[in-house]
């Protein structure tokens, strides 16, 4: 469920009630360029939340000018994966959530 058509949709139905849309993306810069196609075509759009211009992730990473990044103009989403990058961030399975011990012995996640 979710992607590019039902945000189109729930954009659609703001627009009808006069409501703006503010795409949350926490995701990363694949979820980012999904959002900014959206973004551009969309007239109630008013602002898109963003974690990262995904650096070490894309060839090209996003840039932040004058408060705006500009629209990826490449093949579908319009961004280059560094592959190379991405494959030297590979999970190796070692990590996990820190865990918090009690003094009376009970753990609970952090």
């Amino acid at each position: 469920d979710g992607g590019i058509f039902e945000t189109k949709k729930i954009a659609a139905m703001a627009e009808a009630h006069y409501a703006s849309i503010a795409p949350h993306c926490p995701l990363g810069p694949v979820a980012l360029a999904s959002c900014l196609q959206v973004d551009a075509c969309t007239p109630n759009f008013l602002c898109q939340e963003r974690v990262t211009f995904g650096e070490g992730y894309l060839k090209k990473p996003f840039e932040l000018k004058d408060g705006y990044i500009e629209l990826p103009t490449g093949p579908g989403l319009g961004i280059e994966i560094d592959e190379e990058a991405v494959l030297a961030k590979q999970y190796d399975g070692e990590w996990s959530n820190p865990r918090l011990n009690h003094e009376d012995g009970s753990v609970a996640d952090w």
